[in-house]
């Protein structure tokens, strides 16, 4: 019966910071062996899925510099089968799945996971199962293909990209039936690439436009967050308080807020210590 260690490293590590190979232990930054493997490589093993984490045995010498093991005879080798796992999806309840659930059967698929439920929901979570079931076949050795109707179903944009990172990690392809990315997709192959390129470019680009928005709001005299509970009369109040050398705690619990959803209620010692800051640098311009 193989040890833990034996089936954490019978696959690579997915971790791009350490990438150690089928057959030796995870490394650190520093080119050491890890005290322990890195959670999303002993995850990929179904009996240590939920574990918390998996010690690096005294065998691999942790700490010690670290050395490339030669492959286990298994690793490298044939998949022993495959099995394909499709999913299908409609955004309300009056879409019907059965053109879906159709073409995905007639591909072979060993069980179908299937919901109705909106592409803006944060968890699917029949997504979720059909994932998580391919996972746990890959790691057994099978190779996984996900099959859907048209890339679409599993999402847009940076949930797509989002999805297709966490299968290459775990090793398993993607199959589209119809649609732009009609065709059967290798988690090594462009589409995966590409697909993690626009993840990167999508997050970058809401956070630019995001900040240009601020700005703009910013030159036409809009304040940006939650609105104000600071006003002319708290400040010189709290100017006045200061002159006591009372600290920002004592300063808070004398102001009262007078507008707003807060009022009647008592600013905290962050806001009275911005208040004030921000008062002194612009005395100070």
């Amino acid at each position: 019966m193989l040890d833990d260690f034996q089936r954490v490293e019978s696959r690579d590590c997915p971790m791009s910071s350490c990438a150690a190979p089928a057959g030796s232990p995870c490394r650190t930054g520093r080119g050491k062996v890890a005290i322990q493997y890195h959670t999303a490589r002993f995850r990929l093993v179904p009996s240590l899925a939920k574990a918390l984490n998996v010690p690096t045995p005294a065998v691999r010498k942790p700490g010690t510099a670290w050395t490339e093991l030669p492959r286990p005879a298994a690793a490298g080798g044939e998949s022993a089968g495959h099995v394909r796992i499709g999913y299908a999806r409609a955004s309300t309840l009056r879409q019907s799945l059965d053109t879906q659930l159709d073409s995905v059967t007639k591909t072979g698929v060993t069980r179908i996971f299937s919901e109705k439920i909106s592409t803006r929901a944060t968890r699917r979570p029949e997504l979720e199962r059909a994932v998580a079931l391919a996972r746990e076949l890959r790691a057994s050795g099978v190779a996984v293909t996900l099959v859907v109707h048209e890339h679409k179903r599993l999402g847009r944009g940076i949930d797509l990209a989002t999805l297709a990172e966490e299968l290459k990690a775990a090793g398993v392809g993607l199959e589209f039936l119809t649609g732009e990315l009609q065709g059967s997709h290798d988690p090594s192959g462009v589409v995966f690439t590409v697909l993690a390129a626009l993840s990167g470019m999508e997050r970058e680009y809401i956070r630019d436009r995001t900040l240009e928005g601020h700005e703009s709001a910013r030159a036409r005299g809009k304040a940006i967050g939650g609105a104000s509970v600071t006003d002319d009369h708290m400040l010189s109040m709290a100017l006045h308080l200061r002159g006591q050398d009372l600290s920002l705690r004592d300063i808070a619990a004398r102001l009262v807020i007078t507008s707003g959803t807060k009022k009647g209620r008592h600013p905290s010692p962050a806001t009275v210590m911005r208040m004030l800051r921000e008062h002194d640098q612009q005395s100070a311009t």
